[in-house]
């Protein structure tokens, strides 16, 4: 995991690096390019990391199904990040340009359903119960990927609809990856449910965070451009939070984001009226309140020091800045 701490998972990490260059290999070079490209270019591994963790949280041996299970799950995650930038246009992902830009959106279309077939294929090789986790996750994804493309600008979208786009698209994955790294590593069952909730809370809370550094992150470090759920009218809870704030600026900002097309000066305006209504410091209380509850969770894990680094890894992802 990168611009973080280090977890007692880097050997596992690597081999979960090397089980996803394996799998994206095809006799059509284009395609193995494109993912390579896609899983090449960083980030944290929160997710594989977390499904590592869990598993060795509750004396988990067999490292090898661990670190089949952690590469499926961050390959199903670049699939998504691949066909999003294509949905969202953006022009940057993780500092590089993204996939679709350099190679064309048809062929970034196809790539991205090869690494899904190929995920399913490392996958599809676990119990039915696991897979049928997996494939629910997904279609979660999809889900809400749909939810939130209809919410886009809608001025009354609640603090649980949020939520609940946050939970299927960023923190049953995370979760899910938890619940079956923990059953893998014979976890349990209180352990199990523990770890896929605390899971749940941590995902919230990267997800929350991912919206505070779109308002305040330095682009050089988080890789794109700030603002850019603002410009594409996505209701992130600090957009939630500053239409609540009861001043004048509800109603500037209420025609910000009911305008489409928005230039880049429109933008700024926009998150200096985010940031001046304090929305960044009531997010953060959010974040670090599931942070808390990733925390508490942990308390139906036996104790250890894979338990702890979990505690650990809650504390970096409130407060990261990338």
């Amino acid at each position: 995991m990168t611009s973080g701490p280090v977890f007692d998972v880097e050997k596992e990490l690597s081999l979960v690096e090397e089980c996803i260059q394996q799998a994206i290999r095809s006799d059509e070079s284009l395609l193995t390019d494109i993912a390579r490209y896609v899983v090449g270019a960083g980030g944290k591994r929160i997710r594989p990391t977390v499904a590592l963790l869990a598993n060795k949280a509750v004396g988990g041996k067999n490292v090898a199904r661990a670190v089949q299970i952690a590469a499926t799950i961050e390959l199903i995650h670049s699939a998504t990040l691949l066909h999003d930038d294509i949905n969202d246009g953006g022009a940057l992902r993780r500092g590089k340009e993204a996939a679709y830009k350099k190679y064309g959106v048809q062929n970034a279309l196809v790539a991205g359903d090869f690494m899904f077939v190929k995920a399913f294929a490392i996958g599809g090789t676990f119990e039915p119960d696991i897979v049928d986790l997996t494939a629910r996750v997904c279609t979660s994804l999809a889900e809400a990927e749909i939810v939130q493309k209809r919410h886009s600008g809608n001025l009354s979208i609640t603090r649980d609809e949020y939520l609940d786009i946050v939970r299927r698209k960023t923190a049953l994955p995370i979760s899910a990856g938890a619940r079956i790294g923990a059953i893998l590593g014979g976890g349990t069952p209180e352990e199990v449910e523990a770890l896929a909730s605390y899971g749940l809370h941590v995902g919230t809370a990267f997800q929350i965070v991912d919206d505070i550094l779109d308002v305040v992150g330095d682009p050089a470090v988080i890789g794109k451009p700030v603002g850019t759920d603002l410009k594409e009218g996505n209701m992130t809870l600090l957009v939630l939070h500053a239409l609540n704030d009861g001043s004048e600026r509800r109603a500037e900002l209420s025609s910000i984001i009911r305008q489409s097309g928005k230039a880049d000066p429109l933008i700024s305006r926009g998150l200096a009226l985010i940031r001046e209504s304090g929305a960044v410091e009531r997010a953060r209380v959010d974040a670090e309140h599931y942070g808390f509850l990733a925390r508490e969770a942990l308390d139906g894990v036996r104790p250890g020091p894979y338990r702890d680094q979990l505690s650990r890894l809650a504390d970096f992802v409130v407060r990261r800045n990338t």
